[in-house]
C-alpha cells in the first residue's frame, strides 16, 4: 500500500515537471517572435530616417548633426550589435564612438585643471627658438642659463623638449673634465693661469696668460706678446695681485702647469701673498681643467669666429668679450649666474608682456647676443 502511494507521488511530480518546460518554451518562442518584430520595425524606422536624411542632402555626402546621432544611438540599444551592420548607414565603431562624446560631454566640467606643471607659454617657447636660432653654439643649458638671467626659471629638460620639437638639434657637447679630488673641496680659495696661444691672420703667433678664480669664475686677462719671458709673466702677477685688491686674502692656492716662463720671480709675488703654488704633472691638463675650459671657452665663443690682424687687435678685442663674461655670461657652477653677479632676478614666466620687452644688444664685435629688458 505504501509503495502504491510513492509512485502516485514519483508520477505527479514528473508529469508538473514537463508542463513547467513546456510552458518555458512557449514563453522563450513568444519572447522571439516578439523580438522579431521589433527587430523588423526598429529597421523600418532606421531606413525611413536614413531616406529623410538624404532628401534633405540631395546630390551630396550625408552629414549627421546631433539630432540625427541620438536617434540612431537610441535605436541602436534594441537591435543585436551582430545585426548594426546590415541595417545602419554607419559602421558600428561610429556609433560606439558617438556614445563615449556624448558620455564625456556629460562628465566634462569647465573648471577641470591639468596635472602637473603648466604649460610653457607660446611667447616663452618663440624666445627660446629665437635664442638657439641667433645662437647656433648655445646648447639647451646655456639657453637656460641666458633664461634664469632674464628672471625666467625653466628647466634645461623643458628647454631641450622645446628645441627638439622645433627641430633644433643638440650644440656639440662642450666636453671639459673636473679635478675632483681638490677642486671641490677647495674651489673658493683657488686661482689658476695658463697661456692661450692666438695665430693671427699673418700666421705670427701671440701668447695671451689667462687667469681664472674657481670660487666665482671671474675672468682676467693678462697682457699680449709676441715673445714672452720670466720678466713678462712677474709682471702680469703683479697686475693680478693689484687687480684682486683685498680679494687676494680669501685665496689661498696658485695653480699653473711646469712651463719655464713662470719662473721663481714668478712664483714669489704670490707667496708674498701667503699663497701656496701647486704645478700640476706633465701632460696632465684635467689637473688644471677649469683654466683649460675657460680657454676653449675663449676660442669657440670669440677667437675662432674672428680673424686675429695683429696684437693690437688681440688687446683691444678681448677687452668687450671680458665685460660680457665677467658681468653677463651665466655659470652652471654658479647656478646660472654670472660672476659678478650675486642674485638672479625673479619673473613670473607667464607673463606675456616682459617677454615683449626682451632685447639683443650684439656685443663682442657681434659674435655673441646678450638679452635685455627693454627701460
Amino acid at each position: 500500500m505504501l509503495r502504491d502511494q510513492g509512485r502516485g507521488c514519483d508520477h505527479r511530480k514528473v508529469l508538473l515537471s514537463l508542463i513547467y518546460r513546456l510552458v518555458r518554451c512557449l514563453f522563450n518562442l513568444l519572447t522571439v517572435l516578439v523580438r522579431a518584430d521589433l527587430s523588423k520595425d526598429v529597421e523600418l524606422l532606421v531606413l525611413r530616417h536614413e531616406n529623410q536624411v538624404l532628401r534633405r542632402q540631395l546630390g551630396s555626402r550625408p552629414r549627421w548633426d546631433h539630432t540625427d546621432r541620438l536617434w540612431l544611438a537610441a535605436l541602436s540599444q534594441l537591435i543585436h550589435r551582430r545585426r548594426w551592420a546590415e541595417i545602419f548607414p554607419v559602421t558600428p565603431a561610429t556609433i560606439l564612438r558617438w556614445r563615449r562624446h556624448l558620455v564625456a560631454r556629460k562628465w566634462t566640467f569647465t573648471d577641470r585643471r591639468r596635472p602637473g606643471r603648466p604649460r610653457t607659454r607660446r611667447p616663452v617657447k618663440a624666445l627660446i627658438v629665437r635664442m638657439a636660432r641667433e645662437n647656433p653654439t648655445w646648447g639647451h643649458r646655456r639657453i637656460q642659463g641666458e633664461l634664469a638671467r632674464l628672471g625666467y626659471n625653466i628647466a634645461a629638460s623643458t628647454v631641450w623638449e622645446i628645441l627638439h620639437a622645433a627641430g633644433i638639434g643638440p650644440a656639440p657637447r662642450l666636453a671639459g673634465p673636473t679635478w675632483r679630488q681638490f677642486l671641490a673641496a677647495q674651489a673658493h680659495a683657488i686661482v689658476a693661469c695658463d697661456f692661450l696661444v692666438v695665430e693671427t691672420i699673418m700666421l705670427k703667433r701671440l701668447y695671451v696668460l689667462v687667469f681664472i678664480e674657481h670660487g666665482t669664475r671671474r675672468l682676467h686677462l693678462g697682457g699680449v706678446t709676441a715673445h714672452p719671458n720670466g720678466a713678462w709673466t712677474v709682471q702680469q702677477a703683479r697686475n693680478l695681485v693689484m687687480d684682486l685688491g683685498d680679494r687676494i686674502a680669501g685665496l689661498r692656492f696658485v695653480i699653473h702647469d711646469r712651463d719655464p716662463l713662470f719662473t721663481s720671480a714668478f712664483r714669489e709675488v704670490f707667496t708674498g701673498e701667503r699663497l701656496q703654488i701647486i704645478t700640476t704633472l706633465p701632460r696632465t691638463p684635467r689637473m688644471n681643467a677649469i683654466c683649460e675650459r675657460v680657454i676653449g671657452t675663449l676660442r669657440r665663443e670669440l677667437l675662432d669666429r674672428i680673424l686675429t690682424l695683429n696684437e693690437r687687435h688681440l688687446v683691444l678685442m678681448p677687452q668687450e668679450y671680458l665685460i660680457h663674461y665677467n658681468g653677463h655670461r651665466p655659470h652652471q657652477s654658479r647656478h646660472q649666474r654670472p660672476p659678478n653677479t650675486s642674485t638672479q632676478p625673479a619673473r613670473d614666466v607667464t607673463d606675456l608682456n616682459d617677454l615683449r620687452s626682451i632685447r639683443r644688444k650684439p656685443v663682442a664685435t657681434g659674435t655673441i647676443n646678450e638679452y635685455h629688458h627693454a627701460a
